[in-house]
């Protein structure tokens, strides 16, 4: 049976996709097989012959360097730079759960470990037509845990611990933290990583300098992270 996990972020931009590339990677480079998802993908570009590339998946196998198909990796994929309720509305393609529950589940039966990354922060609309999705919604229906990315700067703190006590009031477990933007010897980014513990109640378990190729913790604690 396939391990997983779910990856959020404390808002849009903290950098979810690229630590998404550099968890997979990792497992790829230890010889596991490994596979990206995403329920709902929206500011996407199309292609000269008008075909629309999912952006975030694109980036995520290049910087992983899995095999997987790009057509596994995203079920509803949107042109327009909007929250994906919206853009799935203006582009007539709401989403559906048990089709976005199906294509998760050919991946576990096909790969070993399965990252499923989110639409910007955890308090994400999906659709809000009859019946109404939400992120956490999707997350609790596939019984995910959820690993946090969060920028290293200042305001981490407050975000870190409003979104970590959104996913406990909501029953989803906060499997750790990865601070991402992170300046070894800053004395304000190790500050914020101690008290995005405290006010959490979960570890960090990476810090990722700007442009790392690689997460600083071993495959065996990444793996740990997976239920």
């Amino acid at each position: 049976m396939a391990k997983k996990l779910f990856v959020t972020g404390t808002g849009t931009d903290v950098g979810k996709t690229y630590v998404t590339g550099l968890i997979l990677k990792k497992l790829h480079q230890s010889g596991e097989t490994a596979a990206y998802y995403k329920a709902a993908m929206s500011g996407n570009d199309r292609g000269p012959d008008g075909t629309l590339y999912p952006g975030d998946a694109l980036r995520v196998k290049e910087l992983s360097g899995i095999p997987q198909p790009v057509e596994e990796m995203c079920p509803y994929v949107y042109e327009q730079a909007v929250s994906p309720h919206l853009a799935a509305r203006w582009e007539g393609r709401p989403v559906q759960a048990e089709v976005v529950y199906a294509g998760f589940a050919r991946l576990c039966a096909a790969y070993s470990w399965v990252t499923m990354e989110g639409s910007g922060g955890i308090l994400c609309p999906i659709r809000l037509e009859e019946p109404p999705i939400w992120l956490p919604d999707l997350v609790q229906g596939l019984g995910l845990g959820c690993l946090l990315v969060a920028e290293a700067g200042l305001g981490t703190i407050n975000q870190v611990g409003l979104t970590a006590d959104y996913l406990h009031r909501r029953g989803i477990p906060l499997q750790g933290i990865v601070l991402n933007r992170f300046q070894p010897g800053n004395p304000m980014h190790e500050d914020n990583r101690s008290l995005c513990e405290l006010v959490s109640g979960a570890r960090v378990v990476a810090c990722v300098p700007e442009g790392a190729a690689a997460l600083d913790c071993t495959v065996e604690k990444l793996k740990a992270l997976y239920g």
